[in-house]
């Protein structure tokens, strides 16, 4: 395996930096600042004007849509080991990607498009998502059962006539506050006596068909995430057209297992550049404060820490280059252990390094005068989104343990799961 970074992409990555020097970090103060006016003024829930501004500077840099790869309509996009060092910049601040149309939800929402809707779906929903025009949410999570085993999922998808009709409550949509989002992925069950992995699917759902309510905004550790929002949907006698449903009843298994692949690894890049920028504060704050007589750089635990953080900055990245290199090779399914080891480790080093970086702030480290302790409630959110790190440590350990008895690591499945 090599990892160097091919000339495309280092010509790619230093126009990001550039990119992030001249237009993202010189207004990091200025996003926060609009969002607090719109607090202010009595709506958060408003698109940021700073990103409206900033999109079409990323278009014309070319740093656009570069998330998705082998697609006729995005030829921008790159293979997930090219892609890892540009959304580990992206990762540095938390904002950022949707300036480049590639932010999540969207970015795994339009992969599941491109990958498992009809043309027709795909010119109507597809195209504007790829423009930058609309955005989307995936419907999963449960409030009333146990959503990291996806199999529990209790809403219904019915067929009537020419419609399917939807009954449910979800949660932890994300992404679903934004006024700009106009489609919902909705999983639920078509058939609740098929087998444990055939009775779920997945069907496109306009935001604003009759019988859609959100119920309310959550919060995450006190972070509303305006305007992006996590909601709570009830959909009751929701009614779509037949031809909203993805690849067909009894797929919708499938499709997450294709949809929640790319969509970790993506985490996990941007998990990196968080880690790498907590650590860039900790040292500067490190070298700048005195204590007990000297620079708290000097001070052995401060080193200590400093220096473990490198080491285990440098080991998440290498394993994330792995797994994207054996996606882009041998796929998803060959790869599951790879995906599954990352998204335990990259959210989990993240915390540590934030986490000392606090300590070196000192009570400021959890202020809003630094933006550590936002960045500390997004990744201690990872280890559950896109499923908890107790399930992925059982699917790595029943492929360990696959190696040594009569069982097929083909026969474990990677997990489906988005949340609690």
């Amino acid at each position: 395996m090599d990892f160097e970074y091919s000339p495309k992409v280092k010509e790619m990555r230093e126009r990001l930096l550039a990119f992030f020097d001249q237009h993202i970090y010189p207004n990091e103060k200025r996003f926060h600042q609009e969002l607090q006016a719109n607090r202010e003024a009595g709506n958060v829930w408003v698109p940021v004007k700073l990103i409206e501004e900033l999109k079409p500077l990323a278009r014309e840099a070319g740093l656009w849509n570069l998330f998705l790869p082998r697609s006729k309509r995005a030829p921008e996009g790159l293979s997930n080991l090219e892609y890892a060092p540009l959304c580990e910049i992206m990762g540095r601040v938390p904002w950022s990607p949707e300036v480049f149309n590639c932010s999540a939800p969207d970015t795994g929402n339009m992969e599941t498009l491109e990958r498992y809707a009809s043309e027709a779906l795909k010119d109507q929903w597809l195209e504007p998502l790829l423009r930058g025009e609309i955005r989307s949410a995936f419907l999963m999570t449960e409030p009333g059962v146990a959503s990291s085993d996806a199999t529990n999922i209790a809403c219904r998808i019915e067929r009537d006539g020419d419609h399917y009709v939807i009954n449910g409550t979800k949660w932890w949509s994300s992404g679903a506050g934004d006024p700009r989002c106009k489609i919902y992925i909705v999983m639920g069950k078509t058939n609740p006596d098929a087998g444990r992995h055939e009775q779920q699917s997945m069907i496109l759902v306009p935001a604003d068909t009759p019988g859609i309510t959100v119920k309310r905004h959550l919060t995450v550790f006190g972070y509303d995430d305006a305007p992006h929002g996590h909601m709570e949907i009830e959909l009751k006698d929701v009614r779509v057209p037949a031809e909203n449903m993805l690849l067909g009843e009894g797929r919708g298994f499938e499709i997450a297992q294709g949809r929640l692949g790319p969509g970790r690894i993506h985490h996990c890049m941007r998990s990196i550049g968080v880690a790498e920028r907590a650590l860039e504060l900790m040292c500067k704050r490190s070298l700048s404060r005195v204590a007990f007589g000297k620079p708290v750089a000097r001070q052995g635990v401060t080193q200590e820490r400093i220096a473990e953080a490198r080491c285990e900055i440098e080991m998440a990245r290498l394993l994330t280059l792995k797994a994207a290199y054996m996606m882009d090779t041998v796929g998803n399914k060959v790869a599951k252990a790879e995906i599954a080891m990352i998204k335990v480790v990259a959210p989990n080093v993240a915390l540590k390094v934030i986490d000392w970086a606090m300590q070196v702030h000192g009570a400021a480290g959890v202020s809003s005068d630094f933006p550590l302790a936002n960045w500390w409630a997004h990744q201690r959110t990872l280890r559950f989104a896109d499923g908890p790190d107790e399930v992925h440590r059982n699917a790595i350990a029943k492929l360990e343990l696959a190696k040594h008895m009569q069982v097929s690591a083909d026969e474990i499945s990677m997990p489906v799961t988005r949340g609690s």
